[in-house]
C-alpha cells in the first residue's frame, strides 16, 4: 500500500500545512474523532482533550454505561457533538460496522482514531497464569486495536482518493487521517516486581504494528503511539501499596502520572501541528524508560 515506485517512496505525497502559525495547528475544529476504551481514564481524558479542541467526538465503551452521561457532559461543556457507542473491539465485524456507523452520523467523514481499549494481566509469571487469560490480553490489546486501524483506514484510504464526504460533498479541512494507539512503557521495558508478559508483549506489538502502518499508509494516513508509564487508572488499582512504593523509586519523578498529563502528547498527534510525525511512539511515563 505504501506509495513507492522502483523501491523510492514518491516525493511530496504528503504536504505540509499552510501556515505560518502554530496554534491554529492544533485545533481540530469541524473534524471527527473516534476514541475506543473512553468511559474512564486515558480514554475519557483523550476525548475532552479532542472536544476542547474543536472535534466531534465517538466515544467507545465495553461495559461501563457511564459513557453515555460522560458523552452528554462532553457536548455541552464544549458544545460539540459528541455520542457513545457500545463497542466489542475483539470481533473485526462488530468494530467495522460500529466506525461506519459512526462515520454516517458524524458528518460522513473521520479524522482520527485512538485504539486506546486495553486490558491488564493479573496473574503473575506466565508460566502459572492461564491461556484463557493471556487470549483475552492479546484479543483486546493487539486484535482490537488492528481492527480499529483497518476500519479507519479504509475511510482515510477513500476520503484521500474522492475528496468527499459519504454524500459526495467536499471534505474541507481535510489533510490526512491519524491513527494513534495507547501503547505502554511496558512495551519498551520489563515492569518489575509485578510479572505480566502478556501485557508486555501486546503493547510491544502495537507499537511496531503503528510503525508498519506508518509506512503502508503513507500518501494518506498518519500512525503513532503513545506509550504512557504508570497512570492512576482503573487499570492500575488493583496494584498494592507495597508494589507502588517500588516503583515510584524507579520513576524519576516520584510518583504515578495522572490522566489529563496525557492529554498533549494525543492532541499533538491528532492535529496538523504532527503533520511531519508518523511511525514514532512518544513515552510519558515521568522518566521511567531514561535511566
Amino acid at each position: 500500500m505504501a506509495d513507492m515506485k522502483d523501491g523510492a517512496f514518491k516525493h511530496d505525497n504528503m504536504p505540509a500545512p499552510k501556515t505560518d502559525l502554530v496554534m491554529p495547528l492544533f485545533s481540530l475544529k469541524g473534524r471527527t474523532a473516534i476514541v475506543s476504551g473512553a468511559g474512564s481514564g486515558i480514554g475519557l481524558a483523550i476525548a475532552h482533550a479532542f472536544a476542547e479542541a474543536g472535534a466531534n467526538v465517538a466515544i467507545w465503551y465495553n461495559s461501563n454505561k457511564k459513557a453515555l452521561e460522560k458523552a452528554a457532559e462532553i457536548e455541552e461543556k464544549y458544545g460539540v457533538q459528541c455520542r457513545a457507542y457500545q463497542v466489542n473491539v475483539t470481533t473485526w465485524e462488530t468494530v467495522q460496522a460500529a466506525v461506519d456507523e459512526i462515520v454516517r452520523d458524524f458528518n460522513g467523514r473521520l479524522d482520527v482514531f485512538v485504539a486506546n481499549s486495553g486490558i491488564g494481566w493479573e496473574e503473575g509469571p506466565f508460566i502459572d497464569g492461564s491461556i484463557e487469560t493471556m487470549q483475552n490480553v492479546l484479543k483486546v490489546n493487539v486484535e482490537g486495536t488492528l481492527y480499529g486501524a483497518r476500519a479507519a483506514a479504509l475511510h482515510w484510504r477513500r476520503q484521500k482518493e474522492e475528496g468527499t464526504a459519504l454524500d459526495g460533498s467536499k471534505l474541507e479541512n481535510y489533510s490526512s487521517g491519524s491513527f494513534i494507539c495507547t501503547a505502554s512503557m511496558s512495551g519498551h521495558i520489563v515492569n518489575v516486581p509485578q510479572m505480566q508478559m502478556a501485557y508486555n508483549a501486546s503493547k510491544a506489538a502495537v507499537i511496531h504494528a503503528c510503525k508498519s502502518f506508518a509506512i503502508e499508509w503513507v500518501g494518506f494516513a498518519r500512525a503513532n503511539s503513545v506509550s504512557p508509564g504508570y497512570i492512576k487508572t482503573d487499570i492500575s488499582s488493583s496494584i498494592t501499596p507495597e508494589t507502588k512504593k517500588i516503583f515510584r523509586d524507579k520513576i524519576p519523578m516520584g510518583r504515578e502520572g495522572e490522566p489529563g498529563e496525557l492529554k498533549g502528547a494525543y492532541l499533538y498527534l491528532a492535529s496538523d501541528a504532527s503533520s511531519y510525525t508518523t511511525g514514532i511512539d512518544i513515552l510519558v511515563d515521568g522518566g521511567y524508560c531514561a535511566p
